[in-house]
């Protein structure tokens, strides 16, 4: 389908770095007021939990399910899944905000840490709508990181699940390798810099519930994004260090696979997602994908100009747009 309006950077959001950064902090107390949610949790294997938010319609089985999965060090109420949870829910579509492991105070509920190939993650909990609830009409939406997963399992499970009608990916690391380098260059100190100190928190915290899992001696000598999943993301994860687990964990390895409609869009001026790692046949051949990469935008900011018919948050209101579009599709 074609996606429209086409985006149009607001006017004063000059640069990847205001579009990035300055959305997160425009104040919107209105999202998700009065809007009913239920608290969830998923086993997703035999010791691990995922903790969500469902926000459902009165007869939720008669209606389409979007669930919504974050990014790196995001969590159920990061801005974006906010915004979308409410657009969605008020367009009639049942809604999943979904914490990655560990995210959003759930360190206590698995033993691991979380990383960007968790798409078995996204497969239990899909299983679970599909046979416990009697969901028959699901969507998924993930940013960054949560992009990568999304596109990952669509990758993985090509046509065999009927009841997931599509996928959106904004901004995806679908090359974790290229993506960290680029988090890591001097331009991107800022992000860097945000980050790593979250995820040394938060094995910090991990470790008070599962005490001499890791050797948090290591953590002082840790400088780089690199250096935290060689040392600890990778091996915990089972890979023999950081290259291993990049190289096993992106999505563009299987995105020619995808038979499902797959909305990808990104910027080609986001800060650390190179838009070199888009130019693959994966994407350009596969007739299922809709890829939109818009000039400015920043990291999954796309703060649009004012516009009679809708609010500024651009990604938002086309992510609805391409799940309303399905939807009507698989009634006619």
């Amino acid at each position: 389908m074609l996606i429209t309006p086409a985006f149009i950077p607001h006017p004063l959001l000059t640069g990847p770095h205001r579009m990035t950064l300055i959305p997160r902090w425009i104040p919107r107390p209105h999202l998700l007021k009065n809007v009913p949610g239920t608290d969830r949790r998923f086993w997703v294997d035999s010791d691990s939990q995922i903790a969500a938010k469902c926000h459902w319609q009165k007869h939720a089985n008669q209606h389409p399910t979007l669930l919504i999965i974050h990014g790196l060090e995001g969590c159920i109420d990061s801005h974006y899944m906010m915004g979308i949870a409410h657009k969605a829910w008020h367009s009639g579509i049942n809604v999943v905000r979904l914490n990655q492991r560990n995210c959003g105070g759930t360190e206590h509920l698995t033993p691991t840490l979380y990383h960007t190939g968790m798409s078995n993650d996204l497969r239990a909990i899909m299983t679970e709508l599909i046979h416990h609830d009697q969901l028959s009409s699901l969507w998924i939406a993930g940013f960054s990181m949560g992009g990568n997963l999304t596109l990952k399992l669509a990758g993985e499970i090509g046509a065999t699940i009927p009841e997931i009608h599509g996928v959106v990916g904004v901004c995806p690391n679908i090359h974790p390798a290229a993506c960290v380098e680029a988090l890591q260059q001097p331009g991107n100190v800022i992000y860097h810099h945000y980050f790593l100190p979250r995820l040394k928190a938060r094995l910090r915290r991990k470790a008070q519930h599962f005490p001499g899992r890791w050797d948090l001696s290591k953590l002082s000598n840790i400088r780089s994004m690199r250096q935290f999943d060689d040392v600890f993301t990778a091996p915990d994860a089972g890979y023999r260090n950081a290259e291993e687990y990049y190289e096993q964990c992106g999505a563009r390895h299987v995105l020619h696979n995808i038979r499902i409609p797959t909305l990808i869009v990104t910027s080609r001026d986001d800060p650390f997602i190179p838009y070199e790692t888009f130019r693959i046949d994966g994407i350009q051949s596969n007739p299922y994908i809709q890829f939109i990469a818009t000039d400015t935008g920043g990291h999954c900011g796309f703060l649009q100009q004012s516009r009679p018919s809708e609010d500024y948050f651009w990604i938002e209101n086309r992510i609805i747009q391409f799940v309303l579009a399905g939807a009507r599709s698989k009634t006619l």
